[in-house]
């Protein structure tokens, strides 16, 4: 028989990911802070709504967290309403959200002592990857944890590689948020010199994302970043929330990132020009208002 699932967190990525859930046979009781898309939800996948995170983890054998950043995993995972006061012993809790390193080796220590299983396991693969259920998920914790939710995680997760101990899944995701930048800022000025120079877009990316330059961001990115279409995909107040957990870790590890942090930067010019909820890719939108202001 199926384990019973808690989903707390209803945004983009939640939503979907706790849907494959109710429809993979997994009895799934949801919750969210805006109360009314929980209901939506419900309506939708023919799941349970709770009123507070407590009341959705008392009866689940795994509860699932997938909210904003840290201090949004403490105000659900703490206190009379948080999940741990309604978790037994020999459950498991989940944590989908990125966010630090040290909140999950926080996390593990405390659910430690009540006997709770924890695994952190952020996800990539973006709204689309949740719809599709073949997110990424990279996974610290406990070998024992993520074979107890294994059959869970794979709902929604084509891919789930464990990465080490608690905390690590996070810091695997810095490193795929710091390549990402990377990677979109070099497209964004390869389309921008493309443009430029009167190059025709299909066939170039037809072309290149056959060789060394090939690229998720460009197979999935390029055609909407020529049309200037960003109202879609992981926004840049996403993006920079993530970019500022990797620059924290650097600086505690010694570790230099200077493109990084440059592209971090490049972001704060896009959130300046109204692009807060553009989809990562508008880095290209920055350039063309560098050049049609020169």
């Amino acid at each position: 028989m199926n384990s019973s699932c808690a989903f707390i967190g209803l945004g983009v990525m939640g939503g979907a990911m706790a849907g494959h859930l109710q429809a993979k046979g997994f009895a799934t009781t949801v919750y969210n802070r805006t109360a009314s898309k929980a209901q939506q939800w419900a309506a939708v996948h023919a799941g349970e709504v709770a009123l507070t995170p407590r009341e959705a983890a008392q009866n689940a054998d795994v509860v699932l967290l997938c909210v904003g950043n840290d201090d949004d995993v403490r105000a659900v995972v703490y206190g009379a309403d948080g999940v741990l006061a309604g978790m037994r012993a020999g459950t498991v809790l989940v944590d989908h959200t990125t966010a630090s390193a040290e909140l999950a080796r926080e996390l593990a220590a405390v659910t430690k002592e009540q006997g709770i299983g924890f695994l952190d396991a952020p996800v990539s693969g973006g709204q689309a990857g949740a719809e599709n259920g073949v997110l990424t998920a990279m996974i610290g914790g406990t070998r024992e944890a993520l074979t107890a939710v294994d059959a869970v995680l794979a709902c929604y997760c084509k891919t789930r590689e464990y990465m080490g101990p608690a905390g690590y899944g996070q810091l695997a995701k810095m490193v795929n948020q710091v390549c990402i930048a990377g990677v979109v800022q070099g497209l964004a000025e390869g389309l921008q010199l493309a443009r430029k120079v009167g190059l025709d877009a299909d066939t170039l990316v037809r072309c290149i994302s056959q060789g060394a330059a090939g690229s998720w961001q460009m197979q999935n990115r390029y055609r909407s970043m020529w049309d200037n279409h960003y109202n879609h995909g992981f926004a840049v107040d996403w993006m920079r929330k993530d970019l500022a957990i990797v620059l924290n870790e650097a600086q505690r590890q010694g570790v230099s990132m200077p493109l990084t942090a440059l592209v971090d930067q490049f972001y704060a010019e896009v959130q300046k020009m109204g692009g807060s909820r553009w989809d990562t890719s508008s880095l290209l939108a920055r350039l063309e208002r560098d050049e049609s202001n020169a």
